[in-house]
């Protein structure tokens, strides 16, 4: 059966029966208000018989004499009266020869027998035992139906009337079904002949609905055709023609649905790879639609923004940007000016300097704005990188250097400790004037061999003994070596340890050197004493990235993705006089120092430590109010970790 075929039939069976139903609904209230309106018609004749039946009485018993205790005598007398009343006579043959519905009039006594009759052979006959009309006025409507228009039936309307309390006579009025019917049928001819119309009507509005809705389809078809003529086989081509227009609209959509969803795979894999991007870039970068609202957001942008990243998206640009903030208010007015501006240096109100550039999209062809793209520049943090770049190519270079020059010195110290011991043994008078000065030039000796030593220790290549253990009981066998130390400079240690275990993957003797070099340059800055803070707790920062080959390297920032904490960080703070700015960037370097004796190799192991562990070494100093070191280590056990191994050994 075709679709067109199937509409019609189904609208055509829906507005059938919705027009049977009513037509159907509308019988029942017509009957019902016939049936009503006919109970008030044929109570009012019986109250009519009634009245006369009561003067009928009153003229005929009036003067009579009656014995209470004889009832059938004022019954004889009753009848008498009643028959030979020519005005009740008259009454009731009108009643039956008027009324429509009207069947008969009876009057009967209290013992059923009739009195009076609108037919005289039914004269002292019983009454008829007829159901009370009160019954229709009961009846539901089917019920009803079937008793006005089912097999002939005599309802009776029953008017009583009472002597001195008592049932003395009643006015029986009786109305036939079939007079029902035959008195309305007009009326249910005028409703059966709407429900004919209806179904008729139903026929033509089936057929028409059927073709407007089949139109748009005929539409919809040729609209799929463009966008599925790229896809379909000459097969298909072929066959098309032998499906219905249903069948051929339904497999073109599919054919779309199946394209927009190998599309949707492409795009949620080209979105994540735009995410891991974004979320490895230190640069902010923001792109607006061309009605300014944000439809990309990296996750550096909402560190300078500080908002969350998933609050930004879909918003306004004035939504976005604080207009009572330094940074907003110039980024807002560039965007809602349509200028652009190239790498212009913002400070903010914290004194950060941040580096901000507004870039306008335009159609080459229409020259109509698109969109803006906004980056954000973190100045500071760039130098920061770059310094600790510049460190790290002036260690490697140092190290270089000191291997070479270690290598080259240390053969003619040995020769000339040789040979100062063999100019000993000739003068041999330990008193001699000589004596001192060898001494003098033994001890140099010594001490230029421990320097070339260390040189050469610092430049070698360190094998790690790395085990994944707890960095909590790592740091607290630093703090108990250090502790003795500590407490004979008058130095107050306070440390504090999380409750929850930080594992790494370090080489914990290498550790405990890095932090008891810190914490033994804490204490050396406090030479009347003070407080020594030492803190170990979680962070979410990530310090440590691994290249395609799986080669680890120190990179700052967050990466995206690794549950919990990421690192570990030791903070150590001295309530010395502070690092000077002008020093600051100094302090790593090999050899530098500002104290009398020391070597200035202790900060620079430090820092070759933490560099060996892919961590870092962060300072901030105050002048006058002490200075905070802070070690990160990248935690163990991350699922990063575990497809990406770090190398045992590490070279400069």
């Amino acid at each position: 059966m075709r679709l067109k075929t199937k509409l019609v039939l189904a609208i055509t069976t829906l507005v059938f029966l919705v027009a049977g139903l009513v037509s159907l609904v509308y019988v029942s209230q017509l009957v019902g208000a016939a049936v009503q309106q006919t109970y008030q018609n044929t109570r009012m004749v019986a109250e009519q018989v009634r009245l006369a039946l009561d003067n009928a009485l009153e003229n005929g018993l009036k003067g009579q004499e009656v014995d209470p205790n004889n009832p059938l005598e004022l019954r004889a007398l009753a009848a008498q009266a009643v028959r030979g009343d020519a005005p009740l006579k008259a009454v009731i043959d009108s009643v039956n020869r008027y009324s429509l519905t009207v069947y008969d009039v009876n009057i009967g006594d209290n013992l059923g027998t009739i009195l009076v009759s609108s037919n005289r052979d039914n004269d002292d006959k019983p009454l008829p035992v007829r159901p009370r009309y009160q019954q229709l006025l009961d009846a539901g409507p089917l019920q009803l139906m079937a008793e006005v228009f089912g097999p002939p039936k005599v309802f009776d309307v029953v008017e009583p009337l009472d002597r001195n309390g008592e049932p003395f006579l009643s006015v029986h009025v009786g109305v036939r079904t079939t007079l029902l019917s035959a008195f309305y049928m007009p009326w249910l001819k005028q409703a059966l002949w709407l429900m004919g119309f209806a179904l008729g009507a139903a026929l033509v509005v089936g057929f028409l609905l059927s073709n407007l809705a089949l139109r748009p389809m005929e539409e919809i078809s040729l609209q799929l055709d463009y966008w599925t003529a790229a896809g379909e086989t000459q097969s298909a081509k072929v066959d098309e023609p032998k499906q219905e227009l249903a069948a051929q609209v339904s497999t073109k959509i599919e054919m779309i649905g199946q394209r927009m969803r190998n599309v949707e795979e492409v795009f949620a894999a080209l979105k994540e790879n735009l995410d891991q991007i974004l979320g490895n870039l230190q640069d902010g970068i923001l792109l607006f639609t061309g009605d300014g609202r944000a439809v990309l957001v990296s996750e550096a942008a909402r560190r300078f923004l500080h908002r969350e990243r998933d609050n930004i998206l879909g918003l306004h640009a004035r939504d976005i940007f604080d207009g009572s903030t330094l940074l907003g208010r110039t980024l807002w007015d560039a965007l809602d000016a349509g200028v652009p501006m190239v790498q212009e240096e913002i400070r903010t109100e914290s004194g950060k300097r941040i580096q901000a550039s507004v870039d306008f999209i335009h159609d080459d062809e229409t020259n109509q704005g698109l969109g803006a793209l906004v980056t954000l520049h973190d100045v500071e943090s760039a130098e920061e990188i770059e310094s600790e770049l510049e460190l790290s190519r002036r260690m490697a270079a140092i190290g270089r250097l000191t291997s070479g020059v270690g290598h080259e010195v240390k053969n003619p110290i040995n020769a000339i400790v040789v040979h100062l011991e063999l100019l000993k043994a000739k003068l041999g008078d330990a008193s001699a004037p000589a004596a001192r000065h060898l001494e003098v030039i033994d001890a140099e000796i010594h001490r230029l061999d421990r320097v070339v030593q260390m040189l050469v220790d610092f430049s070698r290549p360190v094998e790690l003994q790395l085990r994944e253990q707890d960095l909590r009981g790592v740091i607290a066998d630093v703090l108990a070596l250090a502790a003795e130390e500590l407490s004979t400079r008058n130095v107050t240690l306070v440390s504090n340890m999380p409750d929850e275990p930080l594992i790494a993957n370090v080489d914990a003797d290498l550790l405990k050197q890095a932090a008891l070099n810190v914490i033994q340059n804490g204490a050396q800055a406090m030479p009347e004493g003070g407080r020594l803070e030492v803190v170990l707790e979680g962070d979410q920062r990530f310090t440590g990235t691994a290249d395609r080959s799986g080669n680890w390297r120190a990179t700052p920032g967050d990466r995206p993705g690794a549950p919990g904490w990421k690192s570990a960080v030791l903070r150590i703070a001295d309530e010395g006089p502070g690092i000077p700015e002008e020093i600051r960037d100094r302090i790593f370097d090999l050899y530098f120092t500002t104290k009398s004796g020391g070597s200035g190799i202790g900060l620079a192991m430090t820092y070759r430590i933490l560099q060996l562990h892919h961590g870092s070494v962060e300072v901030q100093s105050v002048r006058d109010r002490g200075t905070e070191f802070r070690l990160r280590i990248p935690l163990a056990a991350t699922e990063w970790g575990r497809r990406h191994p770090r190398p045992a050994v590490v070279e400069d």
